[in-house]
């Protein structure tokens, strides 16, 4: 007997009471079709020598669980008194075919350039294993398609997927985005098989896929904008700016080089009084007494023809304890500060105070840098034996280029500015 999954049939089971006794039966349907087979009625009640048919329904599900194919059917016949005599009555139950896929595109919408990619996913519902084909479908000739793999065979219940690219021949320049509609046809190898026997076109298993291709322009709106923008600043820039850039510059010029009047019209441009001898004593640009060249009478500023000095100051000490290294501005000297360089070249943990004379600069982690500078417009002076001290406090050695972990912390700090003359 046939059954169509999602239908129902029937077949009926005579049992028959060969014993002297009056027998009851328990009927119950056993092997691969009992989870969607049942018995009517389960339980019958026999006289010696007489038999009655009960009706077998057979009701398998549209699931790809149920697979298509041949399927032992057996009933248990158990009698009550004598279960000895237990018998199964088998017979075979063919099990129709059927397909059915479910398709989805995703996404339904690609945008690019030239080139689209989507992913074609398909579930076989059916019972049966089957080769499933595409074919795309567009209105005009703009897109060139490829499936990779081009078919696909789950097996019923199972999953597949294929790539589908979609590619245009030329590009988009300028504009806006041109839209490609299309669709793919999806079929299976049964449907291709009956309709070649039968000499009929292919039918689809499932309405169309229907997804679309946004191919966006090269230069957007935006960037027209940018360079039309662009192009007029430069026009007018030629046309107006640097015209007029260029006459107030060639005017200028022309002042510098003119001719400045000499005060007081002497002869030859010399001012009244002025000789041509040579003087001496304050004539000569001395200066007055009391007056000092680098500042107010009596200061301690420094005086001119300062020179440019540095000093480094070297500060090594071991883990969990601290050192301070300094450098003392030399007698009768001002050391302006103008620049000073932080190094901690190993990457050592801790922390370095920087102070001039009695002003704490700054404190800083020395695992945050490995290289720090600062620097003053206005130099922070420094007076004669007063000095510039690095306190550092070592928490751990760092590790320096040679890859190997350094016994101590190494810090370096380079001073530089001005060493000049105190004023007397």
């Amino acid at each position: 007997m046939s059954v169509t999954p999602g239908g129902t049939a029937t077949t009926s089971l005579t049992v028959r009471n060969d014993s002297d006794i009056v027998e009851a039966y328990t009927l119950e349907v056993v092997g691969d079709c009992a989870p969607w087979a049942t018995v009517e009625p389960a339980r019958i009640s026999l006289y010696p020598d007489t038999s009655e048919t009960v009706t077998i329904s057979l009701a398998p599900p549209r699931s790809p669980e149920v697979r298509a194919g041949d399927v032992p059917l057996g009933v248990r016949v158990l009698p009550a008194e004598h279960p000895e005599s237990v018998t199964v009555p088998e017979t075979t139950v063919h099990v129709e075919e059927f397909h059915e896929l479910r398709t989805e595109i995703l996404p339904r919408r690609r945008r690019g350039w030239l080139r689209g990619r989507y992913r074609l996913a398909v579930r076989n519902e059916g019972n049966t294993s089957t080769r499933i084909s595409f074919r795309p479908e567009q209105a005009g000739e703009e897109l060139r398609f490829g499936f990779v793999p081009a078919g696909l065979e789950p097996a019923p219940g199972e999953s597949a997927e294929t790539r589908l690219r979609v590619r245009t021949g030329k590009p988009v320049w300028f504009g806006k985005p041109a839209v490609w509609p299309f669709t793919v046809h999806t079929t299976d190898g049964a449907a291709e098989a009956r309709a070649e026997a039968g000499g009929h076109p292919v039918t689809y298993v499932r309405p169309p896929l229907e997804a679309e291709f946004v191919q966006i322009p090269v230069f957007p709106k935006w960037l027209l904008a940018l360079l039309a923008a662009i192009l007029a600043l430069l026009l007018a820039w030629f046309a107006l700016v640097r015209p007029a850039v260029r006459s107030a510059a060639r005017q200028a010029a022309d002042e510098v080089v003119q001719p400045r009047p000499t005060p007081g019209g002497g002869k030859n441009g010399q001012s009244p009084g002025t000789g041509t001898g040579t003087g001496t004593g304050k004539e000569q640009g001395g200066t007055g007494p009391g007056v000092s060249s680098g500042g107010g009478p009596g200061g301690t500023g420094a005086s001119g023809g300062g020179e440019q000095s540095s000093a480094t100051i070297d500060v090594q000490t071991a883990g969990g304890q601290v050192k301070t290294g300094s450098y003392t501005v030399p007698q009768g000297k001002v050391f302006g500060v103008t620049d000073i360089v932080v190094a901690n070249f190993q990457g050592d943990e801790g922390v370095m105070t920087i102070s001039f004379g009695d002003r704490k600069i700054t404190t800083i982690a020395l695992e945050t840098f490995r290289n720090q500078d600062y620097h003053w417009v206005t130099p922070i002076e420094i007076p004669a034996n007063a000095t510039v001290t690095a306190n550092v406090t070592c928490a751990k050695p760092g590790t320096p280029a040679t890859g190997r972990q350094a016994q101590q912390c190494h810090e370096v700090l380079n001073v530089s500015g001005e060493l000049a003359n105190t004023a007397r």
